[in-house]
């Protein structure tokens, strides 16, 4: 096997220079790559407890089907990603919605495609963390999250949410707490139901 040899004049110039001089450029490149834009978004980015896996439109369609979204619904998504679970509640069922993300990038994103779907009007993103999150005016929750941080959600959602609000997950539970009414299945996904009642506000308070 042969290796071709080339001439880099980079390096034969770094080899030319000092020691002291060498590392104050390599000083002054590290200067540059920190204020390009990206690196200053990557430095500013909020830590993420859940890691960014879309929803298929399948299940979003069926999680909607579950929680008999309608209309006269108000759907927030907690961990709203690309807006896709707020966007088609509003599209194809006339809900008004509201969707929650961490990540500054998704809900730049989420709005983006609400505007490109026509339903800008009827829906909202909102950057922000879940813990601190007021959605005490739905009427439907979704949630792809994981099964910690649902656990740790959970009071909050008995606390903030109105008897009759209709909670639907996907993949994870609430926990032995709060079991399920209702499981479904698409394909190798599993929806978990819950409805808020009268002892969840009473174990909240």
């Amino acid at each position: 096997m042969s290796h071709a040899w080339t001439f880099s004049p980079v390096i034969a110039l770094r080899r030319l220079l000092p020691v002291p001089v060498r590392s104050l450029l390599q000083g002054l490149a590290f200067a540059l790559v920190a204020t390009q834009p990206g690196h200053a978004q990557n430095a500013t980015t909020p830590r993420l407890d859940v890691p960014y896996v879309p929803t298929p439109q399948p299940v979003v369609d069926k999680m909607l089907d579950l929680a008999k979204v309608g209309r006269k619904d108000v759907l927030f998504d907690l961990g709203c990603g690309d807006g896709r679970i707020v966007i088609t509640a509003a599209k194809a069922r006339g809900a008004r919605g509201t969707g929650i993300d961490i990540d500054p990038t998704r809900i730049q994103e989420a709005v983006q495609n609400a505007k490109t779907a026509g339903v800008a009007d009827r829906v909202n993103f909102k950057q922000g963390d879940l813990f601190e999150a007021d959605f005490s005016p739905a009427t439907v929750v979704t949630l792809y999250l994981l099964p910690d941080i649902n656990r740790k959600l959970r009071p909050q959602l008995w606390k903030q949410l109105k008897v009759g609000t209709r909670v639907v997950s996907h993949d994870f539970d609430m926990g032995d707490e709060w079991p399920p009414e209702r499981v479904e299945k698409v394909g190798n996904k599993t929806l978990y139901y819950w409805t808020i009642r009268e002892q969840h506000k009473k174990a909240a308070s």
